[in-house]
């Protein structure tokens, strides 16, 4: 072996953990500070505590907050939704096409969806004037205040 190109040994390392446990070894250091040891490591210990590396633990529990908004948000948005007795004059429809859905007995948002439930969006595009366009807007219109209207046979057909 070559002179003067190993490191010194110490025969006795004192090793100091965060925990305050410590314990002699060889190293080629005198002394190792670490952050966890055997007497404190859950995996030894069988205690259920978060070693935060990092950051990791407060990273996760801003994402969670951030879900639980989320879901917060989306029950306020179920709770404010349009009423089911609200006239069609107030989905930004013009007087003939109020008029068209009166003559068959659809006044309200309700009658409508009630109407598309039934699969009969052929049945609405029978009514004279409504089209595929009025019934296209007025859908966008309740999806925007929060109901899930179905979608048309047509564009379902179309995207298989």
């Amino acid at each position: 072996m070559k002179e003067s190109i190993h490191p010194q040994w110490f025969a006795e390392a004192r090793v100091i953990c965060a925990c305050g446990n410590t314990w002699i070894t060889g190293a080629t250091i005198p002394e190792i500070r670490t952050d966890i040891c055997s007497a404190c490591h859950p995996f030894y210990t069988g205690e259920q505590r978060i070693v935060d590396t990092e950051g990791q633990v407060d990273r996760f529990k801003k994402r969670l907050q951030a879900r639980e908004q989320r879901i917060a948000d989306v029950e306020a948005r179920l709770a404010a939704k349009t009423p089911l007795n609200l006239p069609l004059s107030e989905m930004n429809l013009n007087a003939r096409q109020i008029a068209a859905f009166a003559e068959k007995g659809i006044v309200t948002v309700g009658d409508f969806l009630a109407q598309l439930q039934q699969g009969a969006e052929e049945s609405l595009l029978e009514i004279p004037g409504i089209g595929r366009k009025v019934l296209s807007d007025l859908k966008k219109g309740l999806r925007a205040r929060g109901y899930d209207v179905p979608k048309s046979a047509e564009t379902v057909q179309a995207a298989e």
